[in-house]
């Protein structure tokens, strides 16, 4: 079975079609990249495939679950790529969130807030507040974020953007570890 199968989707934003006719095939255990300047599709496929939009046709399934069935969705992890956080929390608070969203609490979350801390290298911030951190430090927060309730697939929307290059080193590192962990990572970007 395939992470993900998408057959001729659609979808459209008034006169300006966004996605036309995609057909596409992740196997899982991948890191599957979508290529492409800005405005070629590749943020509206990923919303699409989270449930975020509305395909205007076309067919799309993830993990096995067609897309109108939402029992897939505990299961993604997504990544926008503007941080999804509130700057008036700290790090912390932002992981407890996320993680009270997919039923993680309790000493099962702070298990996972060390890991995903540790694997972003944020974990001396944990007390932070959100607005206190550079641009850098969000991503990766916001990558622990998508990554607290161990998802099978994670959908990350250029998730190196404005980040400088040794970070974006050490991200396609840990995206890397991840796939080794069995994710199946599904990325939009510009970059070769």
């Amino acid at each position: 079975m395939n992470a993900v199968e998408i057959r001729d989707l659609v979808k459209s934003y008034g006169k300006i079609r966004a996605v036309d006719g995609l057909d596409l095939s992740i196997p899982k255990g991948t890191v599957f990249g979508l290529l492409g300047p800005n405005g070629s599709g590749k943020t509206t496929t990923i919303k699409v495939l989270c449930r975020l939009l509305n395909p205007d046709s076309g067919s799309a399934s993830v993990l096995g679950h067609d897309i109108s069935d939402r029992g897939y969705l505990q299961k993604i992890g997504y990544m926008p790529q503007e941080t999804a956080l509130y700057d008036e929390l700290t790090v912390h608070e932002n992981l407890k969130l996320f993680a009270g969203i997919h039923g993680l609490r309790g000493r099962e979350f702070e298990k996972r807030e060390t890991e995903v801390l540790s694997d972003v290298r944020m974990i001396d911030r944990r007390d932070s507040l959100l607005s206190e951190l550079s641009g850098g430090q969000r991503h990766r927060v916001s990558l622990a974020a998508a990554l607290i309730h161990e998802p099978e697939l994670l959908f990350l929307d250029e998730p190196t953007v404005g980040v400088d290059p040794p970070l974006r080193a050490r991200f396609w590192e840990g995206f890397s570890n991840l796939k080794k962990k069995g994710i199946t990572i599904v990325m939009s970007t510009h970059y070769m």
